[in-house]
């Protein structure tokens, strides 16, 4: 919240509500009274007894007469000198001049007298608390007594002591020798001024007020010995604080201001009449100027309302005017920036019977004034703050701001300029006091204004369309950016009122035509004015009432859309109307909605806009309590203010935040979360303020906002959603300079210009270079381009929009926005560019530097002729500032170009002893091995090896040192014919590092291209590649006994690799041992090759020997085999189904306890142990993450442990299904291998077993193939529909919504929920075993 003071500043008092009764008639004259404030009523106490009145009835509740029990007599002559409500007692107080103090019990109607002073009394005041009260007695003493009416203490008014707060001297000496300042010497021999006695129209009734924590009061007294007054301070156990210093004329009004600064209270100078200020310690402490003549008014009182803001001044003419009666008013003041503002002036007439008898602020309400005058018209006043701003939304609108400092309006255009107050753009002066201003709501005219001063006068100003164009010289030199607006029209209004304040909530809806708001017939009711000018010609022209609408209720808010011309009414009660003003006779209609129902604040709001949501009209509302509404939704708390600007709502909040709302993308429900959400990193509609900021106004096609800080100055901020969406206005638009400027000024990344439309840039490129024309202003964007997409990061586009148009063109964001560029600005004028040029090969993903250095070189050997041209010293100084200059260095070396590298080197802080003797040792080289060397040097090594291959012979042995050492052989066989020693020496060098990697196959084939046969052979051997082994050893060629030990070895290796049939062929055809042969075909199970063999060489003695046994031992292994697979499968099977059981039934209990995310969700299913990221598999898939970089060991292990078949492990069921798939995949692959076995056996006539394995495997297959549906089904139904009902909650939803939807960890884990399938292809059984 701001600070109580600085609640004036930058706006005025508008009047929300007058209650008017002037039917009330009561006994006398009324002479004080007390608000009643648990039933709002008034006790007002007259020279015959005390009246209760009820303001919004206008009915007189109750009365008793004072007269009958002889506490005042009954000719009027009586008089009242205090009445208080006393709520805690349900009774009202009552002090009279003849020394009575009344008790009058307001629920038993008794009267008691409670104490009486023979001296008489001369004011009563209670503590703030209502715990003590204090009388001024006839005899200039104060008596102090408690709410019960006990005495404490009595003390005496005049005391010749100072006070308990007496200020203490350090002995400076006397007065004549102290230092002055300002005043010089001449304040020396200054005399004291005689202290002049108080006015003659003074009352000499002491004046008591109490500061607002009830801890101290001061008493205003006339002196006995100077005749002057003197203010002194008391605290609560009546003991003498302070005295005044002696004031000359000060007068009687005193008031201390509730929040316990400054004492209120008039003083007279000789040359004006001021309201004077005073600290506890009776020391003056600022003052203003009334707008009053020195002896033209006396102020009757002074009152501030109950949270300090407002001070209200009574003030009466001293002079009657020509019909002989003294004109009455009251002004309320605030204070600002240590300025002080008349905001609204009350002028009662000289009429008695209108003149104010008595005023109070109400307790509770702090804008509530209560007025009674004294033909008893009770008046009830409620104010509230209201900025007043022009209403434009084009660049036309200058931001308008007026602010009422009584006869002058303050206004500040704050497109030209932001001037903190009490400063502004330019006054106008009114020949009243200003009441109300009103701006023109029609495009074009939002700069004139129109003023409602005191005396029903409305004053229009306008301001000259054309003077708008440029900021002319004043006579003084100065630029003249704002126009004043001139004088128009004057019209004056008749309304059927003599009481101020006839109009309120002036409306200006066209030229001549307003509408305002009136007091009703009834007391509930309000007259709703459409004024126009009248007929008649004159040379003071009138506002007609064209039309008077009455409306039952007070009318609080009218508000107007320039957009559609609505014009909305609110009620007291909340109640929304929509006024028909265009047509000839208006009406007053209930606001409905687009479904046809009433709409309605819950609260009354004190501040009223209208808006559009997503296409229909909201009439959005703010309270005095910090409630924003939306018709009848209520969308945030804690609001301190608002405005709606074009299609945005900008609000400020209490949390020192300033949201920025689309409302052309929200709706009221979208509006309400926005606000009730906390925003991400990159929310654009954020933005932090200072504590207790407030919107002043919005400068319409622009960036700015204006807020008000609490201690009154003005801070202009660009914020983000309004900088981001006018951005994008002029980008849409190709206004690129504008685009720019704003970017660069606010620090928006440059990014956007072609993120934002990445072909319309493109397209738009020649527009963009023409309008920036800026070679350093393209330099800063080239400079800031990144792949980063801002529309996607930084500045995400609001979620409705259309989707973000395509890119511009294939490839890198950077290189494609800097080629563009760079062709643009060599087609437009390379030498004006030629910087921007350099920037855009340095910017691309891949520097071009080279090429940018040859473009320098290029400028220094041909230097351009052009004007506009810059020199390679500038270019080349440029480029190291782009670039560190040892890259640039190095790559100016890499052109091989000296002269460029001496012009990069003298430019760096290189040493000459350092490059000199290098770059001379490079020059006395040959050409291809000076460039090898720098190649080198610059480690580029392929091209340092494709300079060196045109170097000779005497350099090869340095070459293939190179190729070695940097592992260039494809390179460099590239570079050599293949059949020259140098490639033979480099294969023969590729073969020793092919070998060393473990690739001996392509080691061979180098080396038997190259003719070393040999180390072909042993290259070949080695990886047990036999047949280029053997057609090697037959190119040597070997002796057949070296040929038949080859070919044993390489069968030895074949077997070991379980290579049966080529080890049997090695043996057969090159060996020469069928025996050895046949073994290994039996051995691998290759029956029918084994039996061929046998037959071949007629060794049917090995089939006793070795064929059958072999084939038995394969039955049996088979059979014992599928056995335990049979076992095994059977086992997961079950234990799968346990698992599932277990699972589903704590994931339904977790579901029921609403707890989806607790420890134990890792028990819902294998479903969601592997389809949602979040619960059970998070801390496998997380782990493996860290350990997949490790290694393949760790990998393997930790793969292990996630496939755990431990029983209770968290993914058992995973492991089961791992082990199943597994099983199924082994035994289905066996169909071949059994189909060969069987066909063994029957050879052999083995029937009987030969059908039992057939069978044993049939049955397994079939039993396998029976489990899948069974297995894999309950994973295929697992996508169910997400659990909903009356029973469901948040939380349980969405559980059952995480089942569905597989992250992207867990892909890997999918293939297990694939069944697997078997081959049905193979005819793998012998019919005639069935």
């Amino acid at each position: 919240m701001g600070l109580p003071d600085q609640a004036g500043v930058m706006r005025n008092l508008k009047l929300l509500k007058c209650l008017r009764c002037a039917e009330l008639q009561g006994p006398g004259s009324p002479q004080f009274f007390s608000v009643r404030t648990d039933t709002s009523t008034l006790l007002v106490a007259s020279e015959y007894g005390i009246t209760e009145l009820d303001p919004r009835t206008g009915q007189v509740v109750s009365e008793v007469s004072l007269t009958a029990e002889d506490y005042l007599p009954e000719d009027g002559s009586g008089i009242v000198v205090g009445i208080q409500d006393l709520p805690d007692q349900e009774s009202v107080c009552v002090a009279t001049a003849s020394g009575d103090v009344i008790l009058y019990n307001l629920s038993t109607r008794q009267l008691e007298c409670v104490g009486s002073v023979d001296s008489g009394l001369t004011g009563m005041s209670w503590s703030p608390d209502q715990e003590l009260v204090t009388l001024t007695t006839g005899q200039e003493t104060v008596i102090m007594m408690t709410k019960d009416f006990e005495p404490i203490t009595e003390v005496e008014i005049h005391q010749d002591d100072f006070g308990e707060g007496k200020f203490i001297t350090v002995g400076w000496g006397k007065k004549e020798t102290q230092f002055h300042g300002s005043e010089g010497k001449q304040a020396a021999q200054r005399k004291i001024t005689e202290i002049q006695p108080a006015m003659a129209w003074d009352d000499r009734r002491p004046r008591v007020t109490w500061r607002g924590d009830g801890q101290l009061f001061a008493v205003s007294a006339v002196c006995p010995q100077t005749g002057a007054r003197k203010v002194r301070v008391w605290n609560r156990e009546c003991v003498l604080q302070s005295t005044s210093e002696s004031i000359n004329g000060l007068e009687q009004s005193l008031c201390w201001k509730p929040s316990g600064s400054l004492i209120a209270s008039t003083q007279r100078h000789p040359n004006k009449h001021s309201v004077v200020f005073m600290e506890r310690n009776g020391l003056l402490h600022g003052d203003f100027t009334l707008p009053f003549g020195k002896e033209q008014v006396k102020v009757k009182e002074l009152l501030w309302n109950s949270d300090s803001t407002v001070l209200a001044v009574w003030l009466e003419d001293m002079n009657p005017g020509e019909d002989g009666q003294l004109s009455t008013y009251i002004q309320l003041w605030t204070m600002g920036n240590y300025h002080w503002y008349l905001k609204q002036s009350l002028n009662f007439g000289t009429a008695q019977e209108r003149a104010p008898s008595c005023m109070s602020w109400d307790p509770e309400l702090p804008y509530r004034l209560h007025l009674l005058t004294r033909g008893w018209t009770s008046l009830t006043y409620d104010w509230a703050w209201s900025t007043e701003r022009s209403l434009g939304d084009d660049s036309h609108d200058n931001a308008n701001v007026a602010v009422i400092d009584g006869d002058k309006v303050l206004v500040t255009t704050f497109r030209q300029c932001v001037v903190p107050p009490p400063m502004c753009a330019y006054e106008l002066q009114l020949p009243a006091a200003v009441n109300q201003v009103t701006f023109h709501p029609e495009s074009q005219r939002t700069n004139d204004l129109a003023v409602l001063t005191a005396d029903g006068r409305i004053f229009v100003y306008s301001q000259e369309t054309g003077n708008q164009s440029e900021p002319s010289v004043g006579a003084s030199g100065f630029r003249v950016i704002t126009q004043t607006p001139e004088l128009k029209k004057t019209y004056s209004v008749d309304v059927d009122q003599v009481e101020p304040l006839a109009l309120r909530l002036l409306l200006w809806l066209n030229d001549d035509t307003f509408l305002a708001v009136g007091c009703g017939e009834l007391p509930h009711q309000s007259r709703l004015f459409k004024l126009g000018p009248s007929g008649a010609h004159s040379p003071e022209q009138r506002l007609d009432i064209r039309s008077c609408v009455p409306v039952d209720g007070h009318v609080i808010s009218m508000c107007h859309s320039s957009r559609t011309g609505t014009v909305a009414l609110q009620l007291e009660d909340g109640q929304i109307r929509k006024v028909q003003w265009d047509s000839s006779e208006p009406s007053v209609v209930e606001w409905r909605n687009s479904s046809g129902d009433t709409v309605h604040f819950a609260l009354p709001c004190v501040q009223t806009a209208l808006g559009t949501i997503s296409g229909e009209e909201h009439l959005f509302g703010l309270t005095d309590r910090s409630r924003f509404f939306v018709g009848d939704t209520e969308i945030a708390s804690g609001i301190s203010s608002f405005v709606v600007y074009d299609t945005f709502l900008l609000l400020t909040t209490h949390s020192h935040t300033c949201r920025c709302l689309s409302l052309s993308r929200l709706s009221v429900k979208g509006l309400q979360t926005a606000l009730s959400s906390d925003s991400g990193q990159n929310d654009e509609t954020l933005r932090r303020v200072e504590r207790g900021s407030r919107i002043v106004t919005v400068v319409p096609q622009d960036t700015r906002l204006i807020l008000q800080m609490p201690r009154g100055n003005l801070e202009t901020v660009h914020h983000r959603a309004l900088v981001l969406s006018q951005v994008r206005k002029w980008l849409d638009s190709l206004k690129f300079k504008d685009a720019f400027e704003c970017m660069r000024k606010l620090r928006i990344n440059l990014n956007l210009i072609y993120d934002h439309n990445p072909k319309v840039f493109l397209d738009g490129v020649q527009t963009f270079l023409r309008q920036i024309d800026s070679v350093t202003h393209i330099n800063l964007f080239l400079t800031e381009l990144k792949e980063e997409d801002t529309t996607k990061t930084m500045y995400p586009c609001p979620s409705s929009t259309a989707a973000q148009p395509a890119p511009g063109g294939s490839g890198k964001k950077v290189d494609i926005v800097c080629d563009a560029l760079r062709s643009t600005m060599e087609t437009e004028n390379p030498h004006k560019y030629f910087l921007s040029i350099l920037t855009s090969h340095v910017r691309k993903t891949t520097p071009e530097l080279e090429i940018a250095l040859q473009k320098v070189h290029e400028l220094r050997v041909n230097p351009p002729s052009a004007e506009n041209a810059v020199s390679a010293e500038e270019a080349l100084k440029y480029l190291l500032f782009l670039v560190n200059v040892n890259d640039l260095y190095e790559h100016s070396l890499g052109t091989y170009d000296f002269d460029l590298v001496v012009m990069v080197a003298e430019k760096s802080q290189k040493d000459p002893k350092e490059y000199l003797p290098f770059l001379n040792a490079l020059k006395k080289m040959e050409t291809n091995y000076q460039h090898y060397t720098i190649d080198k040097h610059l480690k580029r090594y392929k091209k340092a090896l494709h300079h060196l291959s045109k170097c000779g012979v005497e350099h090869f042995t340095e070459c293939l040192n190179l190729v070695k050492d940097q592992r260039l052989y494809s390179e460099a066989l590239r570079l050599y014919p293949s059949d020259s020693p140098q490639y033979k020496a480099l294969s023969c060098a590729y073969a020793e590092h092919l070998m060393e990697q473990q690739q001996a196959e392509q080691a061979g084939l180098l080396l038997w291209r190259c003719g070393e046969t040999p180390r072909a052979l042993q290259a070949f051997v080695s990886c047990s590649s036999w047949r280029h082994a053997l057609c090697v050893a037959a190119q040597i060629p070997l002796p057949p006994d070296q040929l038949a030990l080859l070919a044993r070895d390489l069968a030895g290796k074949l077997i070991e690799q379980r290579r049966f049939t080529d080890a049997a062929l090695l043996l057969e055809q090159y060996a020469k041992d069928c025996e050895e042969a046949i073994s290994a075909l039996i051995t691998g199970a290759a029956w029918e090759e084994a039996l061929r063999l046998i037959y071949l060489y007629d060794r049917q003695d090995i089939i006793e020997t070795n064929l059958k046994p072999a084939l038995l031992e394969a039955l049996n292994n088979h059979s014992s085999f599928l056995e335990a697979q049979r076992t095994l499968f059977v086992r997961h099977k079950t234990r799968l189904s346990v698992v599932r059981e277990l699972k589903e039934k704590a994931r339904l209990e977790l579901l029921d306890e609403d707890a989806p995310d607790c420890p134990d969700a890792e028990l819902f299913s294998e479903a969601s142990s592997v389809m949602t990221g979040t619960n059970a598999s998070s801390k496998y898939t997380h782990s493996n993450s860290r350990i997949s970089a490790r290694s393949s060991k760790n990998r393997r292990k930790a793969e292990r442990k996630k496939h755990s078949l431990k029983e209770g492990s968290p993914m058992e069921d995973l492991a089961l299904l791992h082990a199943l798939t597994e099983i199924i995949h082994t035994v289905d692959r066996m169909q071949e291998e059994v189909h060969g076995l069987l066909k063994a056996l029957v050879l052999f006539r083995f029937d009987s077993q030969a059908a039992k394995l057939q069978q044993e495997y049939g049955e397994v297959l079939h039993l396998m193939e029976a489990a899948i549906p069974e297995i894999w089904q309950e994973d295929r139904s697992q996508n169910h529909t997400p659990i909903t009902g009356p029973n469901s909650t948040a939380n349980s939803i969405m559980a059952s919504y995480q089942q569905q939807r597989p992250p992207a960890a867990a892909q890997q884990d999918a293939e297990l929920f694939i069944p697997p399938k078997m081959k049905h292809t193979v005819k793998w059984k012998l019919s005639i075993l069935n």
